[in-house]
This record gives structure tokens, sequence and C-alpha cells, in this order.
């Protein structure tokens, strides 16, 4: 389904590289199965792969698919218990940037952890151990959550690109941008353990608007900015998601608010969806790998 390299014809060849680009998943699976530097028994296995998430729309389709043979392959040859969950994320940012994947490990830690998880990067934390303090939330402190995305989007690939490089020069406003955006989360945190969902939304919109003033309207694109927009003007708070192609927004005046959302996404062209976040997805082995 998603790695063809059987076409009806020509044409058939070119829209799908127009709408879908020219790697599927096998490389990334390929990726994952490299990353390995534990002693195994040489034994053979077949894998495969199947996805729902909407490519292009920074919503970790990619990592999701090498999380999830990562998972398969610590099952199937009955190591789960020699790797640490909190190294986890960063075996699969590892394996993505072997294939000139920019991405960071925000997402991996929500897939390898799953439920609602608080992500402390701390530099000498980094440093001395290559991973950051994970700590799990509860879900239920989380309000009803939409996502708006569009069908066709633009690669999610290419929004990271100048900043990450004007950081690693040193740039101070880009640093001080960061530091601020790091400040939000630390904020949301409190908000969501004190159920303060005003804070919450007036947190979120914060978060677009530096993201903006960062990347700029060329980098984040017109078709990001206008999901933005469509759920601001119903009085709805939104983010862009990961890199881009989706927004999550929260309508703190409740299914009235939601209804109005849901007519400006039909009128605009825009899908809407609510968000199940997933319980955790640690089970009792992993638990005992975690940093005590």
């Amino acid at each position: 389904t998603h790695d063809l390299v059987v076409f009806k014809s020509l044409d058939h060849l070119v829209n799908r590289l127009d709408s879908e680009g020219y790697y599927g998943g096998v490389r990334l699976l390929m990726a994952i199965c490299k990353e390995n530097e534990i002693q195994l028994e040489p034994r053979n296995f077949t894998l495969s792969y199947d996805t729902n998430i909407p490519r292009q729309t920074g919503l970790s389709g990619s990592s999701a698919i090498v999380c999830a043979a990562l998972s398969c392959l610590l099952d199937f040859y009955k190591v789960r218990h020699l790797i640490k969950v909190e190294v986890r994320p960063g075996l699969v940012l590892s394996a993505e940037k072997q294939l000139g994947i920019v991405a960071g490990l925000q997402d991996r830690v929500a897939q390898v952890y799953g439920s609602l998880v608080y992500m402390e990067f701390d530099k000498e934390h980094m440093d001395t151990l290559g991973h950051g303090i994970y700590t799990p939330m509860d879900v239920s402190l989380l309000p009803p959550l939409h996502l708006v995305y569009a069908e066709n989007p633009s690669d999610s690939g290419k929004v990271h690109s100048t900043v990450r490089q004007r950081w690693l020069n040193g740039d101070e406003f880009i640093i001080s941008s960061m530091t601020e955006v790091a400040n939000i989360a630390l904020e949301g945190r409190t908000a969501l353990l004190e159920k303060d969902y005003t804070k919450l939304a007036a947190l979120m919109n914060r978060n677009f608007d530096f993201r903006r003033s960062m990347f700029g309207d060329d980098a984040l694109g017109t078709l990001n900015i206008e999901m933005v927009e469509v759920a601001r003007r119903v009085g709805a708070a939104s983010k862009i998601t990961g890199s881009g192609g989706a927004v999550v927004v929260f309508c703190p005046d409740g299914p009235s608010q939601v209804k109005l959302l849901e007519d400006a996404c039909q009128k605009a062209g825009f899908k809407l969806e609510p968000i199940q976040v997933v319980p955790s997805l640690l089970n009792e082995v992993d638990l005992q790998t975690l940093t005590k």
C-alpha cells in the first residue's frame, strides 16, 4: 500500500510521487533493525507494516512505524528488559537520522510511553545520560481536544531547517524564543495540574505566536496559518502539531464552539477529528527498566 513499485501507468507513478513522495516505510523498518548493540540469538522473522496516520501532517507518521517495529523486535528477541524505556526514543530517532529525517525526541517519547508525558530536556541530564527526564501524567487532566488537518499538506520536514541552523549558530533571538517555548511547557503542566483551562488556552496560542515569530510565514506556509486562524476565528485556542500540516485545537466554550469549528473547517476544506489520547503503553517489564 505505502511502498509501491508497480504502477498502472506513468501518470499513476507521477501522481503518487507528487502526493506521497519517494519514500515509504520499508526503509524505516530496515533502519531500526540496524540499531542494535545487543548479542541476539540467530532467529529470522518477517516484518511488515500498515498505518492510518495521515501523511505529511506533522503527526510523526514515520517515527510511529519505527517505534512499533522496535517494540515488535524487543518482544521477538525477548530483550525488552535489556533496553531501558528512557533510551528507546533515542534509538527511534537515531534510526530516522540515518535516513536524513530532521526531528527531535519529543514525538518519540510520546510514542514510546503513550498517555500524557511531561518532558524535561535539561542540558546536563541530556549530556550525561543522553535522554531527558520523562514524567507520565494523568490523561484525565486534559480537556477535550480536536485535530484539524489538511488532506494534501506540504512536506513536514521543511519547516525545521533554518531555525535549527540559527540555533546552532547561536542566534540570540532563536535561543531566547526557544527558552520561552520551554517555559510555556512548564506553565502548561501547572495549568493542567490545576485544571486551569483558560490559562491552557492562552498558552497554546502563545506557543503558536512564538513559533510564527521564529519561523516566519514563508516557512510555516499559508495552509498551517489558515488552519490556526480558522480555529481562532471561532474563539478556540490552537497550535501547530510537530512540524506542521495539522493543528491541535481546544474549544474552551464547549460543544457549541466545537460545532462552530466544525462548520468553519468544512467551509475551509479541512478535516476535524476529536483527539483520543491512548493510555500508557508501558507493561510490567518496561516499568522495571525505568530509572527510579
